[in-house]
């Protein structure tokens, strides 16, 4: 540890994030709350544009427990001139909290933690969460965001990735980082192995997730249609909301599924769940998907897409995985899977124990707090 501070004290922990939703806020909220039970002071800075009122409840939620309390900063996802008073807004949050650790997740965070100058008393965390990992290298956002950081890299005490895949991929498209790098796969919690009960309403699909174009929900569409079109009445729930909802609800219209394909709205992940005979992951891309882990820790069937750090959740379970951006082996997927139940429900089990051995919150919290240790005593 520093040598202002002994190894018993409590560590000031401040988590930043950029967009308060989806999988990189529900991890920070379970590393929170484990960190806040084993005794830390815990402090979230988030942009006050996203989120609405989901976030404002969840913050509002765990607000008592954070003894460095909650700031909300106006931070807008592409680069603007405007990110230079922002960096200077958290750099000011961060000196009037002092804290030991500031973890910055995505992105846009972790360029704002790491623009900072080092300093003795605080380590700089970073976890990308994806992000900008996942622009291809021969576009401009994609060299732009590799060249910031191959800049902020070395300004970094500690690399927390949720997955292999995320290590691998920053690592040869970035370079290999001077500080400490760490695998910590995202975990859930005990109740979430408890089984759902498939609803009376429940359609043969279900989606959960976000409407974004790398988590392909348009993706699935075409392939419940390719399967109607080939004589198999497969019907579909889509549970979710986001920036390509009206363009997914047309793209329905457009093929004529009528009441085949329904939308519920944005939904909690165990209700989702409940929807359909089969959850299908269609993305695109992506590190480590918390409904994933979610719905294998539940034992709900699922196929999903050979993508990112999925295949990491699946281990040997290989045979529920399909090709990604590919409609026609989806579809194949989704029919071999409804065919037979029996089989598809099997591996729901097996995979259940494997995440129950792998893929806890427990893990996951003792997991950070290692690497913390860690990075201060090379500090």
């Amino acid at each position: 540890m520093t040598e202002d501070r002994n190894q018993d004290q409590p560590l000031r922990i401040l988590h930043v994030v950029r967009a308060p939703v989806g999988g990189i806020f529900r991890h920070i909220l379970d590393v929170a709350n484990g960190q806040i039970v084993r005794g830390h002071h815990v402090g979230i800075i988030a942009d006050s544009l996203t989120g609405g009122e989901r976030a404002q409840a969840a913050l509002a939620e765990i607000a008592p427990r954070l003894k460095l309390g909650v700031r909300r900063v106006a931070i807008r996802r592409e680069p603007r001139i405007v990110d230079v008073a922002v960096a200077a807004r958290i750099a000011g949050l961060i000196w009037k909290l002092k804290p030991d650790v500031v973890h910055g997740h995505g992105a846009k965070a972790g360029a704002y933690i790491r623009l900072r100058p080092r300093s003795k008393r605080t380590i700089r965390v970073y976890t990308p969460h994806g992000g900008s990992l996942h622009y291809p290298l021969d576009t401009f956002k994609g060299n732009f965001y590799s060249y910031l950081e191959r800049a902020l890299m070395n300004s970094t005490d500690l690399f927390l990735f949720e997955s292999a895949f995320a290590r691998d991929t920053y690592q040869r498209t970035v370079g290999v980082p001077s500080g400490l790098v760490r695998c910590v796969f995202n975990g859930v919690t005990s109740e979430e192995f408890e089984p759902v009960t498939k609803a009376d309403d429940a359609t043969d699909v279900v989606y959960v997730g976000e409407f974004r174009h790398i988590k392909g929900a348009d993706l699935l569409i075409d392939a419940v249609a390719k399967l109607r079109a080939e004589g198999t009445s497969v019907t579909l729930t889509l549970g979710g909301d986001g920036e390509e909802t009206e363009t997914l609800k047309a793209q329905a219209k457009r093929l004529a599924l009528g009441d085949a394909v329904r939308f519920i709205g944005h939904v909690k992940a165990r209700y989702g769940f409940s929807k359909g005979s089969l959850l299908v992951v269609p993305s695109r891309g992506d590190s480590m998907p918390y409904v994933v882990i979610e719905a294998a820790a539940a034992g709900v069937p699922m196929v999903a897409a050979n993508v990112g750090g999925i295949p990491e959740i699946f281990d040997t379970h290989t045979d529920a995985l399909f090709a990604p951006s590919n409609v026609a082996a989806m579809a194949d997927a989704i029919k071999a899977a409804l065919d037979n139940p029996a089989a598809t429900a099997a591996r729901a089990q097996r995979l259940r124990e494997r995440i129950s051995e792998h893929f806890s919150q427990q893990a996951m919290v003792e997991g950070v707090l290692a690497g913390y240790r860690d990075a201060f005593a090379k500090h």
